[in-house]
């Protein structure tokens, strides 16, 4: 499971560099360029990259659980499986590609970016009550990660979605600086590194 937060790292690496390129480019130019969607990027990016962390650890965390490596959850022992993929299963015990080709088709059209997401997927490899444990870990509250988690959520939506417009001010976006992108950006690699902690 491992290899999920290792990439998750890499991903983030990406965010973070676009932060740095725009306070590189801000200081080599006038104001009159804009890097502001160098930061919307970035945190895009970084958000990304906490779907995908979610998605290869539970993916990871199933297949230890199938393997015998995990306890079993009530959440695992509900997780639907196709008439086909049984059937590859019966045919052949010891390939478990099958059950890796199911978990990703299953997940495949799901995004595990808010909190609640982030839980049930969480509950399919774990029985803590994650966002308690996040935030003892992360030494606040869970009402406290789930409401910036989910801050963070709904400004990456307002960008990937709705361009960032401000609905308020007709053609104008909603601002973002270096401390903006890079404060959203740690706290997403803060709360993945304590899920990896309680979660492993």
């Amino acid at each position: 499971m491992r290899s999920a937060l290792d990439h998750f790292r890499l991903n983030q690496g990406r965010a973070k560099a676009l932060s740095a390129l725009a306070v590189s480019l801000n200081s080599l130019t006038s104001a009159a360029v804009d890097v502001s969607d160098l930061y919307r990027a970035g945190l895009v990016l970084s958000v990304s990259a906490l779907d995908q962390f979610i998605h290869d650890f539970v993916r990871l965390g199933m297949l230890d659980i199938h393997r015998g490596l995990r306890s079993v959850t009530d959440a695992h022992n509900q997780f639907r499986i196709p008439l086909g993929s049984a059937r590859k299963a019966l045919l052949d015990g010891t390939n478990e590609q099958w059950l890796e080709d199911a978990i990703r088709a299953n997940h495949s059209w799901q995004s595990f970016q808010h909190p609640d997401k982030i839980a049930d997927a969480i509950r399919l490899i774990s029985s803590v009550k994650l966002w308690e444990a996040v935030a003892h870990e992360m030494s606040t509250t869970a009402r406290d990660v789930k409401t910036q988690l989910a801050s963070i959520v709904d400004r990456r939506n307002k960008i990937a979605h709705e361009a960032d417009m401000d609905p308020t001010s007709p053609g104008e976006r909603w601002p973002i600086n270096s401390a903006m992108a890079d404060s959203a950006v740690d706290y997403v690699e803060a709360v993945v590194n304590a899920i990896y902690v309680v979660a492993v």
